[in-house]
């Protein structure tokens, strides 16, 4: 074959090859354009998406006040040309899961968090009114019964999050509010936990504080009565105001280390 035939004959096989790889990147884009546009359709009308994870930092406030979280820099972009740090995380820091092993003696470490229970239905309840009046303020029966009452029943496997405000105080000494001698923050009474316990298929509570109990609280009751059920918490939980009361669905990143009593959690709803 002479020399012009077989530069033409690579040439065109060039241009088929290229042209088969443009064909097949725009059918790989469709593809992932009607992905996207299916969305909605498959989120049962869900159309947004909201983060109710706040970002830790090494002054992300906790309960007993010492710091939670640090990070070290181990490799750097510059000198190694990729960047790696270490982390150093106590479990119970920022937005974070409260297992049920937590408070019990032989209850489910995080990784045994069923699966199922890690994306529920949200319902919302607002006390945050309350809050701004009385920092010692708690969620009540009477307040589940008022959602229900305008919301209709609590969902099985549902996650009942308390917004009280609070988080809108996170970078501030009125999240933790502590006197000098006990913490003042909104939490889930007791009582409210047993009904959720006892008339619901409620698998999770959530606060926008540091605890499920009241910062007041000397006996941590709500810890005791709800985790050892089997259930589990969230604690830390941000953005609550951006939700209805009622219709959304919360998606919980639960960390999955063995035998962990919890840990910082990723937190997405789909409105």
């Amino acid at each position: 074959m002479c020399d012009i035939c077989v530069m033409n004959a690579v040439k065109e096989r060039m241009l088929s090859r290229r042209g088969f790889f443009k064909a097949t990147a725009g059918a790989g884009a469709a593809a992932a354009i009607g992905a996207s546009t299916t969305l909605p359709a498959m989120a049962a009308g869900h159309g947004a998406i909201e983060d109710l994870t706040h970002a830790l930092h090494h002054d992300f406030p906790t309960w007993g006040g010492a710091p939670g979280f640090a990070m070290e820099q181990e490799f750097n972009f510059s000198e190694h040309g990729f960047n790696l740090f270490q982390l150093h995380i106590a479990e119970h820091t920022g937005t974070h899961i409260d297992a049920p092993l937590h408070f019990s003696a032989d209850g489910l470490s995080v990784d045994e968090i069923p699966v199922g229970n890690l994306i529920a239905p949200l319902c919302v309840i607002d006390i945050a009114a309350r809050a701004a009046e009385d920092a010692d303020t708690t969620v009540t029966p009477d307040d589940l019964r008022a959602w229900i009452a305008a919301n209709g029943d609590i969902p099985d496997n549902a996650c009942v999050a308390m917004y009280s405000g609070w988080g809108a105080k996170v970078d501030t000494d009125g999240f933790r509010n502590f006197d000098g001698e006990m913490q003042h923050y909104p939490g889930f009474h007791v009582e409210a936990a047993q009904m959720l316990m006892e008339e619901t298929g409620a698998s999770s509570i959530a606060v926008d504080t540091l605890s499920l109990d009241p910062g007041n609280s000397q006996d941590f009751a709500t810890h005791y009565a709800w985790l050892p059920s089997g259930r589990f918490g969230i604690e830390n939980i941000a953005n609550l105001d951006r939700l209805p009361a009622s219709g959304a669905t919360i998606f919980i990143g639960a960390p999955k280390f063995r035998g962990g009593t919890g840990g910082p959690a990723r937190i997405l709803a789909m409105v």
